[in-house]
């Protein structure tokens, strides 16, 4: 049970230091940041809840067909668990005094990510083992975290634009701090869903492109770090 336990915090735990060792200026206040992964990682909950009511109400209406997946993976569950994650950033950081370099925004919308990946991971791998929890190591934790950089990009912007009085600039990009996600979360469960070997490969292409910059993304950021 502990080494499912640490098997299933590992990859979260990992992703953490990787992302909080490129924030170089000024780190962030550890209260804020337990948190913001705390609280992530409790919108398992309010995401499961949301889930089960709209796909069984999806599947009521849709049956079981293509549309189907397409409304369950970007309608239903990418939305319910982006906001989820979105939401416990916004309300914990938009106006904490600590929020005061463009790069923070990263570091928050990873860890409240990184909070949801590693609860749900361990509810997964305690259920299933040790090679459940090989392959969402390598899978599903890095997806979550991927999603967070995105969004915290565009939210950083949005606040960016919030001290320069830029309301338009600044509601826009806080829409595609959660569209963007969204979109990505929803193609990433979509392929996986389909059981299509095109799909997969189209999968682990998408993956592989998406990972790449996502990582050039964070070190962009991280060294054009400045006061907002």
């Amino acid at each position: 049970m502990k080494l499912l336990f640490l098997l299933a915090v590992a990859p979260g735990a990992v992703l953490l230091w990787y992302i909080c060792k490129k924030d170089t200026i000024e780190k962030e206040p550890p209260t804020l940041l337990a948190k913001l992964f705390g609280f992530g990682g409790l919108t398992i909950v309010s995401a499961a809840l949301i889930e089960l009511a709209l796909c069984y109400v999806a599947g009521a209406v849709l049956g079981d067909g293509v549309l189907y997946t397409v409304v369950e993976n970007f309608l239903i569950i990418a939305i319910a668990e982006e906001a989820g994650k979105y939401l416990v950033m916004k309300k914990l950081t938009w106006n904490h005094p600590a929020f005061n370099y463009t790069f923070d925004a990263v570091v928050y919308a990873v860890v409240a990510s990184l909070g949801f990946a590693t609860f749900e991971n361990i509810l997964y791998v305690l259920m299933n083992g040790v090679g459940t929890a090989i392959l969402r190591a390598v899978l599903s934790v890095p997806g979550h975290a991927i999603f967070g950089v995105f969004m915290g990009c565009h939210y950083g912007l949005a606040r960016s634009a919030h001290e320069w009085g830029d309301s338009r600039t600044e509601n826009r990009e806080l829409f595609r701090a959660m569209l963007v996600p969204v979109l990505l979360h929803g193609f990433y469960d979509f392929c996986l869903t389909m059981d299509s070997g095109v799909f997969l490969v189209i999968y682990f292409v998408f993956e592989i492109i998406v990972t790449i910059t996502a990582f050039k993304t964070v070190k962009r950021l991280s060294n054009e770090d400045r006061m907002l």
